[in-house]
């Protein structure tokens, strides 16, 4: 089955695919046929380190740890020239409830503000290494240029092998976030530009042994439109 981020999101938040309520998600993920005793495995077109690292996040967020990422999604699974199908699938809606504590994984933008004075968890910024600079441009018009003061970048696209599409070894993820000067022990909380790609950072940091990674959910889009927010510009502190 299709699972829409726009869709299975705050209907009145300000931006996109911004992380739905208990009540909204436990009723489209229920309306997908997903109980929670469903064992969920997401995917996507660009190795599982976009729209299906956000999924098992939310998933995650709202206590549900039956899911996966298909590592390497559907540029991997052509390759091998595997089984594609155009079927619509019969789905029967099942009950999913969310877990009371849920959505500790959150981190709103007056969380961001407080913990750069605070520093009480390291702020890892998805985007490439140009846009965390302010060298180039944000895609999306309206949004200044820069990063969140005293965050650090780990760009997602280099956590990926470039033809398989499937993440790279424990190792070499290892190897990114050190080189970032981010400390797997200590507290984390990740951004991007939307809130999706920031979920890929975490996920990578998870299969390092990492598994309360906080989402910026609004990210950049949040933070760079607004004109009051404080940026940093040029190379990580």
């Amino acid at each position: 089955m299709f699972f829409d981020i726009n869709d299975i999101a705050d209907p009145d938040a300000a931006q996109d695919h911004t992380v739905p309520s208990a009540a909204v998600f436990g009723e489209k993920v229920g309306a997908l046929g997903i109980s929670n005793n469903t064992q969920v495995i997401a995917y996507d077109a660009m190795g599982g380190g976009c729209a299906a690292a956000r999924v098992w996040w939310m998933f995650r967020a709202y206590g549900h740890d039956k899911i996966a990422v298909l590592d390497g999604g559907l540029t991997k699974w052509t390759a091998e020239n595997r089984t594609l199908s155009t079927d619509q699938p019969q789905i029967t809606a099942k009950m999913f409830a969310p877990s009371a504590e849920a959505l500790t994984l959150v981190r709103s933008k007056n969380d961001i503000k407080s913990n750069i004075d605070a520093a009480a968890y390291q702020v890892v910024d998805a985007r490439s290494a140009g846009r965390f600079a302010g060298t180039d441009p944000e895609p999306k018009a309206g949004l200044r240029s820069g990063h969140i003061p005293g965050s650090r970048n780990v760009p997602f696209g280099g956590l990926f092998d470039s033809a398989s599409k499937t993440f790279k070894s424990a190792d070499d993820l290892k190897a990114q976030f050190d080189a970032a000067g981010v400390d797997l022990v200590a507290p984390i909380a990740t951004t991007c530009g939307s809130g999706v790609t920031a979920c890929t950072v975490a996920l990578s940091a998870y299969l390092l042994g990492k598994d309360d990674v906080a989402i910026y959910d609004g990210s950049w889009v949040d933070w760079g439109g607004d004109p009051e927010t404080p940026i940093a510009t040029g190379a990580a502190d």
